[in-house]
């Protein structure tokens, strides 16, 4: 039997003259009926430049050359504008990774998945009424004729991201592309997308899934590709490439899977590349050094016991429709010890980031309180401690939102600096030796955040945070939008700063992998109320509340690796 689609020496480039640069070369591949191929590699691989060829998504400004390029068996190579647009929808299906911006969100979700079912399909409008809501229900939505009138901003995450998928697959296609379905998703949501994708896969219809998490497509996968720099470098059966992987990029990507297993130890293995130009970091097990202020000064915790961070029967309440009250945070409790990491876990509108900002003083609880150092923000500001109100500080998801785009690294930097009370004449200094400490090169002072890659604006927001000398760090979902080996190198210089200043964390994220990786403590969070609390080896290894077991089974989990592998 033929394959679906089938790509021989694929090469596909992109501008002109000396700026002409090739994002794929010499890539092959093929998807049959009935089996899921999974293109995985990092950021700039090639991977969604591969995909979207498949379906002539490329753009006009792309040079597309193959020797071979075949869609349903008919050579595809030389298909214009037209006969690829009346494919997409009916024979081939995309499911992007962003679906609110995907969807459009000046028409009903029922109008977008309506409009494919009216472009290749003969149904009337009430019979594509009807087909709109069997399609929503098939994929899980629930209440589908409710649903199908209301618009994208409307419906949760999940429910956009079914949408999408309904709306993929209206027209019956026999090739499903998935491009990074679940990144920005919580596990038990991206696990319910995973198995609603699984089901789709049937003996008509063939899968090609794109992802940088090689535990994602684990098991949704028959085979499984692996791009590194525009190329494939290795490729075979799921068991093959991830239980006895032969290229050390292969190898380097699970041993960059943050989890349980990997506590304790880097994610990355530093490189000479790596080392050059950037400080020494202490030996791991080294005591942190004592932490000195702007004038020298050694900078001492406070005599006893004392946590750093006290935070006691929170509760948050914001008005809702009709003059009702919904409230988002109901009696949290918590403390965070001096040098530990508390990492608080739990789907979107669980009240994570409410009770972020609370203890960030940004926000005032109607119930509760927030002690850092035994005082509350209130007595600090009486007292005219600036420096204990520095001591706390964010990093944030998306780093690019949160920077003015009009500034330059040294000046988004620098505003933090000035803030922190520096001298005018050692903050260009300061901003350099705070670069210095996140492992970027001077010369990216001058840069601005567009021109940098995910990990970079992230080390960049990290040194912002750095500026104020904190002792705690709130860190909401720092690395979910990164690549697997990008959030990696992030995670591992968290745990440099962290061993080398004493620093606390408070590290929000829905992925349950990295709260393994990097927590001593877990705190569980539903509805706003804290369902469990406690070491993080206690609550993974035996849960005792139903929810936190389904967010433990919802872990993506790769197989074991052989244990003949040899591991860069």
């Amino acid at each position: 039997m033929s394959p679906l689609v089938e790509l021989q020496n694929l090469t596909v480039a992109f501008g002109h003259g000396a700026r002409r640069r090739e994002v794929v070369r010499g890539v092959s591949l093929s998807v049959r009926s009935g089996e899921c191929l999974a293109l995985v590699g990092e950021s700039g691989s090639g991977k969604s430049v591969t995909a979207r060829t498949l379906v002539g998504l490329t753009g006009p400004s792309a040079e597309v050359r193959s020797d071979v390029q075949r869609f349903g068996g008919v050579n595809a190579g030389q298909w214009s504008e037209r006969q690829w647009s009346r494919v997409r929808g009916r024979r081939a299906g995309f499911v992007l990774q962003d679906a609110l911006s995907s969807l459009d969100p000046l028409r009903t979700v029922g109008a977008e998945v309506g409009e494919v079912l009216r472009l290749h399909t003969e149904l009337d409008r009430p019979g594509r009424r009807r087909r709109v809501a069997e399609l929503l229900a098939s994929v899980g939505v629930p209440d589908p004729e409710l649903r199908a009138d209301q618009y994208p901003h409307e419906l949760s995450g999940g429910l956009r991201q079914r949408a999408l998928i309904a709306s993929a697959i209206a027209a019956g296609p026999a090739l499903l592309i998935a491009d990074e379905p679940t990144t920005a998703l919580d596990a038990t949501i991206a696990a319910q997308v995973l198995r609603l994708l699984g089901g789709l896969k049937g003996s008509r219809t063939g899968m090609l899934v794109v992802s940088h998490d090689l535990a994602v497509v684990a098991d949704l996968a028959d085979r499984v590709a692996v791009m590194r720099d525009g190329e494939i470098v290795e490729e075979g059966s799921v068991e093959a490439v991830l239980q006895d992987p032969r290229h050390p990029y292969t190898r380097g990507l699970l041993a960059a899977v943050p989890s349980r297993a990997s506590r304790g130890r880097r994610l990355i293995a530093p490189s000479a590349d790596d080392a050059a130009g950037t400080p020494d970091r202490p030996p791991s097990g080294t005591p942190a050094p004592a932490v000195r202020d702007l004038h020298g000064s050694i900078r001492r915790p406070p005599a006893g016991d004392t946590p750093i961070l006290t935070v006691g029967g929170l509760r948050k309440d914001y008005p809702g429709p009709a003059r009702t009250t919904r409230t988002a945070v109901q009696d949290v409790s918590f403390t965070l010890e001096r040098g530990t990491t508390l990492g608080i876990v739990g789907e979107s509108g669980s009240g994570k980031s409410t009770v972020a900002r609370i203890v960030l003083g940004v926000e005032q609880p109607d119930a509760g309180t927030v002690l850092v150092h035994g005082r509350t923000w209130d007595e600090h500001r009486a007292a005219r401690d600036t420096f204990v109100r520095r001591s706390v500080q964010m990093i944030y998801q998306d780093p690019l939102q949160s920077f003015d785009p009009r500034r330059t690294v040294r000046q988004i930097i620098g505003q933090a600096v000035a803030a922190a009370g520096v001298p005018p004449r050692a903050r260009a200094t300061r901003v350099l030796e705070l670069l210095g400490l996140v492992d970027l090169p001077a010369d990216r002072a001058r840069a601005r955040p567009i021109d940098l890659s995910g990990g970079q604006r992230q080390r960049v927001a990290i040194a912002r945070a750095l500026a104020a000398e904190p002792e705690v760090i709130v860190c909401d979902e720092p690395v979910s939008a990164l690549d697997v080996t990008v959030q990696a190198r992030i995670l591992d210089l968290l745990a440099d700063l962290q061993e080398r200043f004493g620093l606390s964390y408070l590290f929000i994220s829905h992925d349950l992998g990295v709260i393994q990786h990097v927590s001593r403590d877990v705190l569980v969070l539903r509805d706003g109320v804290v369902l469990e609390h406690g070491p993080v080896e206690d609550i993974f290894e035996h849960p005792r509340h139903a929810y936190t077991q389904d967010l433990i089974h919802a872990i993506p989990a790769l197989p074991a690796l052989r244990k003949d592998t040899v591991r860069s």
